[in-house]
């Protein structure tokens, strides 16, 4: 069925870098999620009321704040294609992870709203009346939400959209919540125990907690997540494959203004025998194909490196092994030495991981300690990177 849809009203649906096939993705799960929600919300609203149910009731309502969410993200995918302008440089991708923060804000609300219903329907507890109505209308519900949960999830991968994933996070907790509420209703027809208000407290608590998680996903690129490792993976493989002669990559940093805006840059190790001028046409030309290919504007900084110093890639390789013997996550870049009269410097990055920051002294000392074994007299210069921008597979 999403194939489907997708091929009906998606132009041009395999170019999915494209910001406007994008936008028809967004705009074809968005308007899908408000016509199913308006329907179900109808369906249960009017089930509710006949019943007496204030679960059903609750559920119609968050199926109607499922119709608003799917309205804002509607509208973040609308506002995230305007063009960047001089107050916003950058553009407006943005808009579609602040929309996803929106829908998380409307469950919590409604989430809030449920649970003090809840506890006064606890307090004053009214009968439910069972019906096969109402029966239908639940589990057709159930069966729907898990439809819409399932083409959300897909279109937002297909796409990597926070606000879907958010909606599809949204439509399968509503599964359980009207899942809950037919047990609710199944369970007072049984026994006559009225389990109606206890039932849409915990459906409440629920949708609270998770709204809160949603909520946390979709802070995240807005407060600069580290770059995703499927993209990390991408852009090592895509360099080192582009040209042989770039030996490695490091120091990756991406800023992600929304989807489709990427800026990303990248420190690029090339043999130092190689013509400069050579080596900045390379870099161009894989700065060129990363906007034309993915959308990524891209900046590259050319990095010579020495590779006939013996010496040098004798240390190199011992100073590697050293470290994985401590950590095997440590890794360097940029090493390089300066020779003295009685003494030669050690200059090199080392890629430390976030739990290590405390430990930058010890691991030097150990380092240090190894060096001052072998027959010359060795003094290391470290700098210190962050993981989140150095870290890279070894390439065999």
């Amino acid at each position: 069925m999403t194939e489907l849809l997708v091929k009906i009203f998606v132009k041009n649906s395999a170019n999915k870098d494209d910001p406007e096939v994008r936008n028809c993705y967004g705009t074809l799960a968005s308007i899908t999620g408000i016509i199913c929600n308006i329907l179900l919300c109808c369906a249960k609203f009017i089930t509710g009321i006949v019943s007496h149910s204030l679960s059903i009731t609750a559920d119609a309502v968050n199926n109607l704040s499922d119709a608003a969410s799917s309205i804002v993200t509607l509208a973040g995918f609308y506002l995230s294609k305007k063009p960047a302008d001089e107050e916003h440089p950058f553009g407006h991708a943005r808009f579609e992870y602040l929309s996803g923060l929106a829908v998380a804000g409307l469950i919590l609300i409604i989430g809030f709203q449920l649970g003090k219903s809840s506890i006064e329907k606890i307090i004053h507890p009214e009968v439910v009346e069972f019906s096969a109505p109402l029966v239908a209308v639940l589990v057709i519900s159930m069966l729907v939400k898990l439809w819409l949960s399932a083409f959300n999830s897909k279109i937002g991968k297909m796409i990597s959209s926070t606000s879907l994933t958010a909606t599809a996070a949204d439509a399968r907790n509503d599964v359980i919540t009207t899942g809950a509420v037919l047990f609710a209703a199944i369970f007072a027809e049984m026994t006559g125990v009225n389990l109606d208000g206890i039932v849409g407290l915990v459906v409440a608590v629920f949708i609270f907690v998770s709204g809160i998680g949603i909520g946390k996903e979709t802070i995240k690129p807005l407060l600069g997540a580290p770059a995703d490792e499927e993209l990390v993976k991408m852009i090592q493989r895509e360099m080192l494959g582009y040209d042989k002669r770039i030996l490695a990559i490091h120091d990756l940093m991406v800023h992600d203004y929304g989807p489709g805006q990427r800026f990303a840059s990248v420190h690029a190790e090339i043999d130092s025998k190689i013509d400069p001028i050579e080596a900045h046409d390379i870099l161009d030309n894989i700065e060129r194909m990363f906007n034309e290919k993915y959308h990524i504007q891209m900046v590259t900084h050319y990095d010579p490196v020495v590779t006939d110093d013996e010496e040098l890639n004798s240390l190199k390789e011992l100073v590697k092994q050293r470290l994985s013997q401590i950590d095997k996550r440590l890794s360097i870049h940029d090493f390089r030495i300066v020779r003295g009269f009685d003494h030669t410097n050690i200059i090199f990055d080392m890629v430390i991981p976030n739990d290590m920051e405390d430990e930058k002294e010890g691991v030097k000392r150990c380092l240090d300690d190894y060096l001052s074994t072998l027959d010359h007299k060795y003094y290391t210069v470290i700098s210190y990177d962050n993981a989140s921008f150095g870290r890279f597979e070894e390439e065999d």
